[in-house]
């Protein structure tokens, strides 16, 4: 991520959730944290089209998430740090507990009685 010294953190916090705010994105980041990846490897793993796929790692090269590079005729993605890879374990992981949240309020809502129901 490019860093303006005219621009607070938290918008630059933002920039770069904004950044993660697409499904291909992270789905291309959950590969890479995985290990290196050429294009043609991610094209069914993303379900996206190719050009499609060339616009995301782009965006994601841009504010410096990725690095790219040739490999005879293709190009392999890599992550730029391991801390992106920390990052969505995170956010897995409150996501679960989120989940598990809603789930364990669900089974404490009492089921409706016959009567209170219509028919």
């Amino acid at each position: 991520m490019v860093a303006s010294s005219h621009q607070p953190l938290y918008r630059m916090k933002a920039d770069f959730f904004k950044t993660l705010g697409h499904p291909a994105r992270i789905r291309v980041l959950e590969l890479l944290s995985e290990r290196e990846h050429a294009v043609s490897e991610m094209v069914p793993e993303v379900g996206i089209e190719p050009a499609n796929l060339s616009q995301q790692l782009s965006i994601l090269r841009r504010t410096g998430l990725v690095t790219a590079r040739r490999e005879g005729l293709s190009v392999v993605y890599a992550l730029t740090s391991p801390r992106v890879a920390d990052l969505l374990k995170t956010a897995r992981e409150i996501l679960t507990g989120v989940v598990t949240g809603q789930a364990e309020l669900l089974e404490e809502v009492p089921e409706p009685l016959a009567a209170d129901q219509p028919g």
